[in-house]
């Protein structure tokens, strides 16, 4: 498309408007050329007038047909804006509006969950600023951790060393359901949490760090990033492969001792002895999460509790493993969480204040005080199927 004619072209976009375009600038153009040559006449029949000495009064009422010519030409140039602004308005609003069909058409709540192509993110108005979410998600750290060029404010991990793919990726505690089931009633806090205090959780949790301030340009780029990944999801539901997988319960304990044996085949090689995370092979400037220690997630993250993080390993660890290519048993996967979360990282900050109502707390929340009499270390690392027993004769 040549580049003098590309707005034009772009809003008149049927024969309708085409149309109406052209009357516009056609009645433009014939009221320009009438008032010059209307104009042209005056400014003569006025030279004319002052070299013979004549009365101009005459001439000056003939002014007015030029003062209302350009009257017009001023109305009609303001329509055509009007119309024009209306028409760029119009083919945004179709634009988005079909963007959103087309993801709303790709979602099946029979199938498991799949991201949103991204290709549609760039061509969506708000492109800019979910870009940047999703940016802020994958890359959290560059901007947010202890030399973060926004603002140094958490540990060192990135939001998806827990939200694998930058929160897109099936059973790997994707977003996919957050949109759908936010603001909603949390039994951790006892309160009615939106996208916002969710996010700020993690940040204070699994990030050990600081929250983000509400209307903050980094809060609203995560929670718009995370709001657009789960929009084809209809309100209250929970697609398949949203979250993480939840697996049986074992008869035993899970045992630290045999998880430590798998930590060192099945995962030193990335995570280092020490737990800490080796560097990257293909970007040595960047590490494997660190799974333990001061720059890992604190025990008040979700991930603590042993049967999350079990879930979290049996799709997503070791390394190319998924929900269809599982490469531990789930015995394997209770023993490394076990391991796992039985190593020291930073204290729960919020002990005095999650969990309200102790009737509501999890099977395996590992810190009293408990409803049942149930020792810490069984709350953490089984038999955990009397506790759910107990559970359910007292609801």
């Amino acid at each position: 498309m040549h580049r003098k004619c590309r707005w034009y072209c772009l809003l008149t976009n049927n024969k309708a408007n085409y149309f109406l375009m052209t009357v516009f600038i056609g009645a433009i153009i014939i009221l320009i050329i009438v008032l010059v040559s209307y104009s042209t006449t005056l400014v003569s029949r006025i030279s004319s007038s002052i070299r013979l000495q004549q009365d101009l009064a005459p001439v000056k009422n003939q002014f007015r047909w030029v003062k209302s010519g350009l009257i017009s030409i001023a109305f009609l140039l303001i329509s055509l804006i009007a119309f024009t602004i209306w028409q760029y308005w119009q083919k945004a609003s179709l634009q988005e509006n079909t963007l959103k069909e087309n993801i709303l058409h790709a979602y099946d709540s029979t199938k498991v969950w799949n991201a949103p192509d991204l290709s549609f993110m760039l061509q969506s108005p708000d492109k800019e600023l979910l870009v940047y979410g999703r940016q802020l998600i994958a890359n959290t750290a560059d901007f947010l951790g202890p030399a973060g060029i926004i603002r140094p404010m958490s540990n060192g991990m990135n939001c998806q060393n827990c939200h694998l793919d930058a929160g897109t990726k099936a059973w790997g505690n994707n977003y996919s359901g957050v949109a759908a089931n936010y603001p909603k009633l949390r039994a951790r806090s006892g309160t009615v949490e939106n996208i916002t205090k969710r996010i700020n959780d993690c940040f204070q949790r699994s990030l050990n760090g600081d929250t983000l301030k509400p209307d903050s340009k980094e809060m609203k780029a995560m929670a718009a990033y995370i709001q657009w990944l789960g929009q084809a999801v209809p309100k209250n539901q929970a697609p398949k492969g949203v979250g993480l997988k939840k697996l049986a319960v074992m008869t035993r304990a899970a045992d630290p001792v045999k998880g430590h044996e798998l930590f060192i085949s099945k995962c030193q090689s990335c995570h280092g002895v020490d737990g800490q995370g080796l560097p990257k092979p293909e970007d040595p400037s960047t590490k494997y999460p660190p799974l333990w220690g001061d720059h890992s997630y604190n025990e008040a993250a979700g991930l603590y509790r042993v049967s999350t993080f079990a879930g979290y390993i049996k799709t997503n660890m070791p390394f190319g493993a998924t929900a269809d290519n599982p490469q531990l048993s789930d015995e394997e996967a209770w023993d490394l969480a076990a391991f796992v979360n039985g190593q020291p990282r930073p204290k729960h900050k919020f002990l005095a204040t999650d969990w309200p109502q102790i009737n509501k707390k999890p099977y395996d929340h590992p810190f009293g005080p408990y409803e049942d009499t149930f020792t810490e270390a069984q709350h953490k690392y089984g038999p955990y199927q009397p506790i759910i027993d107990f559970q359910k004769q007292t609801k």
